[in-house]
């Protein structure tokens, strides 16, 4: 006849087992969960597609479209859109959505301002080969960059190098392996495991990150005059990471905050945008 202490212990017995098991299934789901996260960082980092939608054309610009070839042999598609009372050249990064096609703004925006631009499509964005990874992204924007020295004869100094989220990470590279009379930084990210926990704030992200593009190690060993804009109504890239670019950045350097959100900021905040470009590029450019 069992007792009621015999009684007790095989219930607590059971209770302890399936608290084990309850426990050992939610470490599995979330070591899944992170393998998951791991494996498929590029699908969750880079957003191409191949359709190009517009050209300048529709802008009532003329345009060159040209194929650079990289250091390691990869064919990129870019536009080069001349300014006939060009200032000064631009070398523009775009972010990791769509292809060059869908900043038809932006160019009309720049061009607006005097300033011939060459937009590029990183490996496995519209026209172009291969599959984005970091490293090439950066082998991308030199070639774009060489091509305006060597075929376009861009001086050095007349030459700005502009990203936008994304490409603010290949900007502030691409300024670190050529020379350039400035840098434009908007909506740009510390790092990308400092962005990714803010998606994933219970994964540990910066041991399982196949991705750095770390913009903030390389602010401050620039010296070229440098302009970061950021919204604080950003939904994407936190205002803060933008703030922090800044504060870690080597003078000569400016921030203008404009308003909207991180696709459309730009847009929204009108004159505010193109004057404060306009402003920065007065002084230091």
């Amino acid at each position: 006849m069992q007792t009621a202490k015999s009684f007790s212990r095989r219930e607590a017995f059971r209770f302890r087992r399936m608290i084990l098991i309850v426990l050992c299934g939610l470490v599995l789901a979330y070591a899944l969960l992170v393998a998951f996260v791991y494996l498929r960082q590029a699908k969750m980092l880079y957003f191409p597609t191949r359709q190009i939608e517009a050209t300048p054309e529709n802008l009532n610009l003329s345009f060159d479209e040209i194929t650079l070839q990289t250091s390691d042999g990869v064919h990129i598609s870019a536009w080069y859109i001349p300014s006939p009372k060009a200032q000064g050249f631009l070398v523009f990064c775009h972010g990791n959505a769509g292809n060059i096609s869908h900043r038809l703004d932006s160019i009309r925006l720049f061009h607006e301002m005097d300033l011939s631009v060459l937009i590029f499509d990183y490996r496995g964005y519209g026209k172009s080969e291969g599959e984005p990874t970091e490293k090439g992204m950066y082998l991308d924007a030199e070639a774009a960059y060489d091509f305006l020295v060597t075929v376009k004869g861009a001086a050095p100094s007349r030459i700005i190098v502009f990203g936008r989220s994304l490409g603010s990470a290949v900007a502030a590279e691409l300024a670190m392996r050529r020379t350039a009379g400035a840098l434009i930084i908007e909506s740009g990210f510390t790092s990308v495991p400092d962005l990714g926990r803010k998606f994933f704030p219970h994964m540990p992200v910066k041991l399982i990150s196949r991705f750095h593009y770390a913009t903030i190690d390389k602010v401050g060993r620039l010296h070229l005059p440098k302009l970061f804009i950021h919204s604080p109504d950003d939904e994407i890239v936190p205002y803060a990471q933008g703030k922090s670019l800044f504060a870690a950045a080597a003078e000569p350097k400016e921030f203008l905050t404009i308003r909207g959100d991180h696709n459309g900021g730009f847009l929204l905040s009108g004159d505010s945008y193109l004057h404060g470009i306009g402003r920065f590029l007065e002084k230091y450019f």
